[in-house]
């Protein structure tokens, strides 16, 4: 249902509580919601660790994953090794049923903690899949095993970006595109076998992606399974945001005590004829259309191995953006591989000229964007696993 007069009476009488407690100097409500605690990790990362694997997991633990789900353990039972796992109870079986778009996390993983390992002097050696590669679905066997250290490394110049890093979901300057001579830079920093990283600042082709992406973000929304599964991964307000640092959180002031006086709720963000759902394709739509560039990475294949390597070349490419002062926002909607996605699938990779075995195995929104606070993390200790 659209929104009723206690529900407005509700918002002016919240608005008029936040404004009043600022003018009045008792804005400790308002001053207090930034969840601390849930971003503590990356004050923490690469400080107070002795042991160098666990210094590198310090880092590797901010890397990027779908709905930062955080998809990772890691077991440290045998000396100079980290063996890393999927935690299963983090996959996203609607929207990811594959397991592909979190295979690509661990591979974003992967790649920062060799980064992190490389600013200690240290060249890891990682064995992919070592005791063989899972099919449809990810299984407990090992995702990796890294072996610290096998050699002296030269630090990698992106990892300067490390604390910088993000996703940014927002509006992007739409008159303000990506030079050439940027694009360039970004194909370079993805040295990656088997995947291919195209930039496209060209406004028919930049307006086709829109509309697709619009479009597949409609059909997610539409899809009850799908959606819900987003929403049931959100963290709303700081205690929320504390009591689970992962999924999709929700800060602030206003949406917190619009939160806690039953305005907005989980349920009503389902419902399309609700405000909440309304707003979000309002906002969604805004985001979508101020969009001055696209970026995709296209893998030879569609094995584990390679979503593998498309993570480590999301990774790059996002610190690489973070470093020429680009945002990036990965919109994977129209990649997944559930049945009411099927038709914005194939239009994709048509549009896009990716013909099987070839696919799109990540594409992003480029350009220039606000600032945005990091996402919350799970402690590294709380990723790591001794038996």
């Amino acid at each position: 249902m659209l929104m009723n007069r206690r529900q407005f009476l509700r918002i002016a009488g919240t608005s008029a509580v936040i404004v009043a407690a600022s003018a009045t100097g008792g804005a400790g409500f308002v001053l207090t919601r930034r969840p601390d605690e849930a971003l503590k990790p990356w004050d923490l990362a690469g400080k107070a660790y002795s042991d160098t694997r666990v210094r590198a997991l310090s880092y590797a633990i901010l890397a990027p994953n779908p709905h930062n789900q955080q998809p990772w353990i890691v077991n440290l039972d045998h000396p100079g090794t980290a063996t890393l796992y999927v935690d299963r109870t983090r996959l996203l079986p609607e929207t990811d049923p594959f397991d592909r778009q979190i295979t690509i996390g661990l591979g974003c993983f992967l790649e920062l903690l060799r980064q992190a390992a490389a600013e200690d002097g240290a060249t890891v050696e990682t064995e992919r899949f070592p005791q063989g590669i899972p099919g449809d679905r990810l299984d407990d066997r090992p995702v990796a095993a890294i072996h610290f250290p096998t050699g002296s490394a030269t630090p990698d110049p992106l990892f300067a970006q490390v604390l910088d890093r993000r996703s940014v979901k927002a509006p992007f300057d739409p008159e303000h595109r990506p030079s050439t001579s940027q694009a360039d830079a970004l194909v370079n920093a993805v040295d990656t076998a088997g995947i291919e990283t195209i930039v496209s600042t060209e406004s028919p082709q930049v307006a086709t992606l829109r509309e697709l992406t619009w479009r597949a973000w409609q059909v997610e929304m539409s899809t009850p399974e799908a959606w819900s599964e987003s929403i049931e991964l959100l963290r709303i307000g700081k205690a929320e945001i504390e009591a689970n640092p992962d999924g999709i959180d929700i800060r602030g002031a206003m949406p917190e005590l619009l939160y806690r006086l039953g305005v907005f709720s989980k349920e009503d963000s389902t419902n399309p004829d609700s405000t909440s759902y309304q707003r979000t394709l309002t906002k969604y739509e805004e985001i979508f259309s101020n969009t001055p560039a696209f970026v995709w990475l296209i893998g030879e294949e569609n094995d584990r191995l390679n979503q593998l390597s498309a993570g480590r070349a999301w990774l790059r490419l996002n610190m690489k953006a973070t470093e020429l002062g680009l945002a990036l926002h990965p919109v994977s909607q129209a990649l997944q591989e559930y049945p009411q996605m099927s038709g914005t699938y194939a239009d994709l990779h048509d549009k896009l000229s990716v013909a099987s075995p070839r696919r799109v195995q990540m594409l992003g929104r480029l350009g220039y964007g606000p600032v945005v606070p990091p996402s919350p993390r799970w402690p590294v200790e709380e990723k790591i696993r001794r038996t």
